[in-house]
């Protein structure tokens, strides 16, 4: 079997799809150290700067001091701690939402909801441009999946009117985390009700982004809060801390405890990391000068890609993708851009469809106007557009 393995890695190494991972030194910022070299990090999903924010650090330290280091065991042994509770209410209320329910990441939270909301008898309808996490899980769920064209509307309530079964799911990423669009919710949720569909709704890069006040897609749309529709957020992304909650109703949430895996059978989150993610809530909520800021260096650099004659493929987002096309040139380009000192990854399939690889630029609220001034000279100097 290892001359199997040794083979595989070959024909990812040949088809420039063999991933490798690349030291940050230091904790993020707008610029990081790497191999020695100081650069202006335009990847990372740190979107508001709070993973290096004093105030976020200092209530990390602090619960470490009051709750040690972990939790010691699932939620439902003996690993419930007061850190736990209080972050949910916290979640709960910045989200407007009845309940709330803490999961170790992203990935846990879609599997763990989605894999207990469905089963055999349950139709799931899921974007093409999904998230892998929530492909994964409607895999796992054994529900009936039926997949629409990204953001087509028409497409899902063609296959909504066709559907017989009763339990119908609707599932979507509401800024699609490889394009930087976003999902046409208002749409979405007027077929909720004529259909007797409920919606998952993955906002990890919508929290703490869109808003005016940082809550995510519902709020950028101004969609008030329905029994049918159930969030999942990240608290690893713009909150800068780690691990991802689910809010519904306190039925759904019930329903999870009892039959979610990732959850039952999971470690509770370090109470620091839940300490953390309560005070960066708690820092956008009271002032939203961050995300202001991080709009502000959205279209400074959005529109200078443009102007520069790159594609930046319809993004609406702090998510940028310029297309390049090829994996290999994709790369070659990101190593083009590091020597100009600027780092952003190559994004390559199965991460996004075959034939259209690309650099994924993020900004941040932390990027100074010196930053951004670098990161599009570096466009401008290394790659031909």
């Amino acid at each position: 079997m290892r001359d199997e393995i040794i083979e595989e890695i070959s024909k990812l190494t040949a088809l420039g799809l063999k991933r490798t991972l690349r030291l940050v030194e230091g904790p993020q910022g707008p610029r990081v150290t790497m191999d020695g070299t100081e650069v202006v990090l335009m990847c990372s999903n740190d979107y508001l700067g709070l993973a290096n924010h004093p105030l976020v650090k200092e209530a990390a330290i602090k619960a470490i001091e009051k709750w040690g280091t972990g939790a010691g065991a699932s939620r439902l042994v003996s690993g419930n701690m007061e850190a736990h509770v209080i972050l949910e209410e916290r979640i709960r209320e910045f989200k407007r939402s009845p309940s709330a329910l803490l999961f170790n990441s992203g990935y846990n939270a879609n599997m763990g909801l989605i894999t207990a909301l469905a089963d055999r008898g349950t139709e799931v309808f899921s974007d093409r441009l999904n998230h892998a996490s929530i492909v994964d899980a409607c895999v796992l769920s054994r529900a009936k999946v039926k997949r629409y064209a990204n953001r087509d509307v028409d497409a899902l309530e063609g296959l909504l009117k066709a559907s017989k079964a009763k339990k119908k799911l609707i599932v979507t990423d509401s800024v699609f985390s490889m394009d930087g669009t976003m999902a046409p919710l208002p749409e979405i949720t007027g077929l909720l009700e004529k259909h007797n569909a409920m919606l998952v709704l993955d906002d990890a890069h919508a929290t703490g982004v869109l808003g005016e006040r940082g809550r995510g897609s519902l709020e950028h749309f101004n969609i008030k809060e329905h029994p049918s529709i159930i969030q999942m957020g990240t608290l690893g992304k713009a909150l800068g801390s780690f691990g991802a909650f689910v809010t519904a109703g306190q039925e759904i949430i019930d329903l999870l405890i009892s039959r979610s895996r990732p959850f039952i059978y999971t470690t509770a989150l370090p109470p620091s990391v839940c300490a953390a993610a309560t005070k960066a809530i708690d820092i956008i909520d009271k002032d939203q000068a961050l995300i202001r800021k991080l709009w502000e260096n959205t279209l400074i650099v959005t529109k200078g890609l443009k102007e520069a004659g790159f594609d930046t493929m319809g993004s609406r987002t702090p998510i940028i993708p310029v297309k390049v096309g090829g994996n290999q040139k994709a790369m070659e380009a990101s190593r083009r851009l590091l020597e100009h000192g600027v780092f952003v990854q190559g994004i390559r399939p199965p991460t996004v469809p075959e034939g259209t690889a690309r650099l994924r630029v993020t900004v941040t609220a932390a990027h100074t106007g010196e930053d951004l001034k670098t990161a599009l000279n570096a466009f401008k100097e290394a790659l031909s557009a």
